[in-house]
């Protein structure tokens, strides 16, 4: 998710790391991908152009290769115990196929990733970002006891089916999966081949993300797109539905400069870690959350066409009060929109405030994120 050079273990001091292919290389050349460099892979950043594969999405059902994202299981005595002691969730209480969003903390309250964990029974699986999946997996080895093992699901693929009717398509071919709910996950056969199926994402829209083995995702890929609700779609697209459903993406709005309350996720921080602590920088980040952050990630929307683009300085009159994280033009909302970080004195909705942009102002106003609402399935909706 994160356009951070990878790290790769294996390299040697002062070499180019290596750029390296997805199991669904040639399958995205073939339909016409347009291949760049991401995360250190070669990864389509759209087909038929960001904006139609963006619209498609929200209307129907966009196919996104995730396969650069690190897919981990956890296994042991207690890991979900384990993993507590770096992370600010209540993983003990997670129940069997259910998931949760968490984060990798420093011991200054950093957020070394963001993540997905799962309990899948006998074992946690985990999401992580591809750009960092190297440091991750280190951290978890030197952290965790000696008697939790992580393994790397390296002969996996990961497929993200994104939209409205992605319950109609995928439900086609593996009949179940409709049964799921938002953050829900289970073990399906597709011909003889298991699939690790989530009914999440990170659009803001209904949707699946489909754990496959690599010799078998190019017959999935295909299935799925012979589909009439489902088109391939790139990175441009994925970060442009992110972007209005107001997802942070690691290595542009969240670092380790940033804390959990300042990166606007305290909903991350369970109940009971609030007040039994006992995870990385928790005197900081509790402390925090009673006197509030020196500074926080907002939207932002940008008035005119013009738009407000990572990096851009953020001015109250004549004073810099903060910086873009990330920002371009939002096709569902019609208008550029952004996600910044802002002085505290300067977050409630509806500030006014200006973007310095090639050194023209260009006024801008906090604004409630998600920019268009989550369309999640949840129980009982």
């Amino acid at each position: 998710m994160s356009d951070t050079p990878l790290d790769l273990p294996d390299d040697e001091e002062g070499t180019e790391p290596e750029i390296l292919t997805l199991p669904l290389d040639a399958w995205h050349r073939v339909r016409g991908g347009r291949m760049v460099e991401f995360a250190g892979y070669h990864m389509p950043v759209q087909y038929d152009g960001i904006m139609a594969e963006h619209l498609w999405t929200r209307e129907s059902a966009g196919l996104f290769d995730v396969s650069h994202m690190g897919q981990l299981h956890l296994t042991g005595p207690d890991a979900a115990t384990a993993l507590e002691a770096l992370v600010p969730g209540d993983i003990s209480a997670l129940k069997p196929g259910r998931m949760r969003y968490s984060l990798l903390l420093d011991e200054e309250g950093g957020i070394l990733d963001d993540l997905m964990i799962t309990n899948a029974g006998d074992h946690l699986y985990l999401v992580v970002n591809g750009a960092v999946k190297w440091d991750d997996i280190a951290h978890m080895r030197m952290e965790l006891p000696d008697e939790i093992t992580v393994t790397v699901l390296d002969e996996h693929a990961l497929l993200a089916l994104q939209g409205p009717k992605a319950v109609d398509a995928l439900s086609r071919l593996v009949p179940g999966v409709e049964a799921l709910v938002f953050m829900q996950a289970a073990s399906f056969d597709w011909n003889g081949v298991p699939l690790g199926i989530s009914r999440s994402g990170y659009t803001g829209e209904d949707g699946y993300e489909i754990s496959v083995p690599a010799d078998h995702v190019e017959a999935l890929a295909d299935s799925l797109c012979a589909q009439p609700e489902v088109k391939p779609c790139g990175l441009g697209a994925r970060d442009s539905l992110r972007l209005e459903a107001g997802l942070p993406l690691y290595g542009h709005d969240l670092d380790t400069n940033t804390s959990p309350v300042e990166g606007d996720l305290a909903f991350a921080i369970s109940k009971r870690r609030r007040e039994e602590g006992g995870f990385p920088g928790a005197a900081l980040i509790l402390d925090q959350l009673v006197k509030g952050p020196i500074c926080k990630r907002v939207g932002l929307s940008v008035e005119g066409r013009m738009p407000v683009r990572e990096g851009a300085e953020i001015f109250a009159g004549d004073d810099k009060v903060g910086r873009v994280t990330s920002g371009g033009f939002a096709p569902s909302v019609g208008a550029p929109i952004a996600m910044a970080y802002v002085d505290a004195a300067h977050t409630a909705l509806g500030t006014a405030l200006e973007a310095e942009v090639r050194g023209k102002r260009v006024p801008v106003t906090v604004a409630a994120m998600p920019f268009i609402p989550h369309r999640y399935v949840r129980k009982g909706a």
